[in-house]
């Protein structure tokens, strides 16, 4: 099993993944917070040539299921280019939030925005690296919070050989899933979990709230947590806060 961490904000993350000693990292490739599109780095060859994994996540504004043809326009240029930012650093995937619509608009709708993003990038030769579609913790109008949401979004893309699937396990729970048994029915309707998002809960279950917490620190029972990972059988990512990862590390490399 390959474990890893996102390093945020790091100026030399193969340092830091290699001073941690993690299999993968994650990493941003441009402001998460804005729409600048990535620059080259002077890392990148190191980064593509060593042998610790690297997935891309995606800057949080994306919404490529948006109605708002200024949010979802340039949503879809930026998957575009963070996707391509993250072939540069030889990465096995972008991960990107499911999205979300707004009050009174047609949930439909939002799921073709989904399939229009693959089949419009596929008549341009597809996305630099599979797009990982992460489910989300919150929101009446999310496209990917629920099982029933994520197998509307999966009817969409899911013929499309460059759509996989994110599991985040804080925003399973705060989105109101049992995780017991939920790898098992993600996999039922998508076929594949690609990476998982190893983080506890700083809330009640069906919060609705992401907001993650170490892993011995949440809501959520650590063994639960280990039995997600054993079933998922996919590489894992702690997005746990900063100052706990090298203890969260340390519990999994003991229970593993």
């Amino acid at each position: 099993m390959r474990i890893g961490a996102h390093l945020r904000e790091d100026d030399n993350p193969l340092a830091t993944a290699e001073e941690l000693g993690i299999d993968l990292f994650q990493m941003f490739v441009t402001d998460p917070q804005g729409w600048k599109k990535p620059e080259q780095r002077s890392d990148a060859e190191a980064i593509a040539a060593s042998p610790i994994d690297v997935v891309v996540h995606s800057s949080y504004q994306i919404n490529v299921a948006s109605l708002n043809n200024r949010l979802r326009m340039p949503s879809r240029k930026a998957v575009e280019q963070q996707a391509a930012a993250a072939a540069e650093l030889g990465a096995f995937g972008l991960v990107v939030h499911g999205g979300h619509l707004r009050d009174g608009e047609e949930s439909a709708l939002g799921f073709e925005n989904w399939r229009k993003l693959f089949e419009r990038q596929e008549d341009k030769g597809g996305f630099g690296v599979p797009i990982l579609i992460e489910n989300t913790a919150g929101g009446d109008h999310a496209m990917a919070r629920t099982l029933e949401s994520i197998e509307r979004l999966w009817d969409a893309v899911g013929d499309y050989e460059q759509a996989g699937f994110c599991l985040d396990t804080c925003h399973a729970w705060a989105g109101g899933e049992d995780l017991v048994g939920l790898v098992e029915r993600v996999r039922a309707i998508t076929g594949r979990i690609d990476l998982v998002h190893l983080n506890n809960s700083r809330d009640e279950f069906d919060s609705g709230r992401d907001r993650h917490a170490n892993l011995a620190d949440g809501h959520i029972d650590p063994d639960v947590l280990l039995g997600v990972i054993a079933a998922a059988d996919a590489p894992v990512v702690l997005e746990t806060p900063a100052p706990g990862i090298p203890d969260d590390l340390e519990f999994l490399r003991d229970k593993l």
